[in-house]
Parts: structure tokens; sequence; C-alpha cells
């Protein structure tokens, strides 16, 4: 019986290594690369051969200039995972900027592969994001002014909007290279094919003549 609680502890960090969604690189460098023929493919993207990588491959420059927030949602988001920044391959991290026009907003929306931390640096942003059924959909929402920090845990509903009468700038932080995006409204009614009108007016509880007009709208997407 004394030996329980190691095994128990034994289980508990094999279970939590198995459900890591960005394994560890078995290398020190693994830069993605977009031929196949001279390259190894690992957690996604093929890799460059690290004699052949250069300093180039480590640096990401698109962040030195604000986004264009002349859009429907009023925002822009610069993302820099692995798509667009190959150093980041296997290293289980990547970034976004994020500009706000007055009023502008970063829809409702997911990351089901990464949690994110997200720092103001110019501005002021109600934050929030939304919990799971389990825990009765409570909203976490705050107020955030320059250098405040906020985290949304992964998987879960979150969104950001410019509260002030001045551009706002974000930056945010994710724990996955590649942590995916789901935006709620785009994916619900911009969905291709459409999702039948009798799952969402059953879904939504309301009349087929919102479902119609909601799936003819255009959803942007500022990302």
């Amino acid at each position: 019986m004394k030996s329980l609680p190691i095994s128990l502890l034994i289980l508990a960090l094999a279970t939590a290594t198995a459900f890591a969604y960005d394994p560890s690189p078995l290398q020190d460098i693994c830069v993605a690369i977009n031929d196949p023929k001279s390259a190894v493919f690992v957690n996604g993207e093929f890799c460059k051969d690290p004699k052949q990588a250069t300093a180039d491959d480590f640096v990401f420059m698109k962040f030195r200039n604000p986004g264009n927030t002349a859009n429907p949602l009023g925002s822009k988001v610069t993302p820099a995972t692995v798509l667009e920044f190959p150093g980041l391959n296997t290293l289980g991290i990547s970034m976004a900027r994020i500009d706000f026009a007055p009023g502008g907003l970063n829809p409702p929306h997911t990351h089901p592969r990464g949690t994110e931390v997200l720092v103001v640096i110019e501005g002021t942003l109600l934050v929030g994001f939304v919990s799971s059924n389990q825990l009765n959909n409570t909203l976490f929402t705050k107020v955030l002014y320059k250098g405040d920090v906020f985290v949304f845990p992964i998987g879960l509903i979150h969104f950001q909007l410019n509260t002030g009468k001045t551009p706002a700038l974000a930056f945010a932080g994710l724990s996955s290279q590649n942590p995916g995006v789901i935006t709620i409204a785009n994916s619900i009614f911009g969905a291709k094919p459409p999702i039948s009108a009798d799952v969402l007016t059953k879904a939504f509880q309301v009349d087929k003549k919102v479902v119609d007009y909601l799936q003819a709208q255009f959803w942007y997407d500022n990302n």
C-alpha cells in the first residue's frame, strides 16, 4: 500500500506527458520548409536540414507595422505562428499582434490548441472569456489598461473590445506553434456548405427568418 502514492504520481506524470499539445522537440532546431525532397516531417511541418538554417529563419518582422483596421470589425490580427514564422516549428509557442480602431472588436473566438496570454500596449480593452457548460457558462471579464495582462484558457470562447476613443494595441503569446482560430459567428453562420436552418433555429431558438438573415451576411475574418 505504501507504493500506491508513487504509482499514482508516475501515472499522473505519464498522462500529462501523453496529452501535451505540442510535444517537446527532439532536436535543437527544426525550421519549417515546403520542400519535402530535402526535409524531414516533424510535428506537422517539414524540417529544413539544421545545417542549412540561418539567423533569418528565426526573425519575424511583420509586427513592425500596424494592421489595417479599416474593416467591419475595426480590428486586425497579425499572427506569428509556424505558418508565418517557420523558425517556431516544434517549439510550442507563437504570438500575435492585435490592432484596434476606436470601438474595434476582436470577436468571440477560440484557440483549440493553445492558451493565450495578452498584454495591452496602448489603449483600453474590455476582455473576457466564457467557461464551459460544466461551470455554467460563467463570464470572466475585465477592463484592461496599458501594461495589464490577461490570460484566456485553452479552448474557451473569448473576445477583446476597444472601449476607448483612441486606437489600441495588444500583443498575445500562445502555447502552441499552431493554436488555430475558430471565430464563432463565422463558423456557425458562415459555414460552407451552410449548417441546416433546422439545426440553427432549434439551437438558437429563433425564427428561420433570423437564421436566413444571419447566413446571408458577409462574415469578415480579421486574421
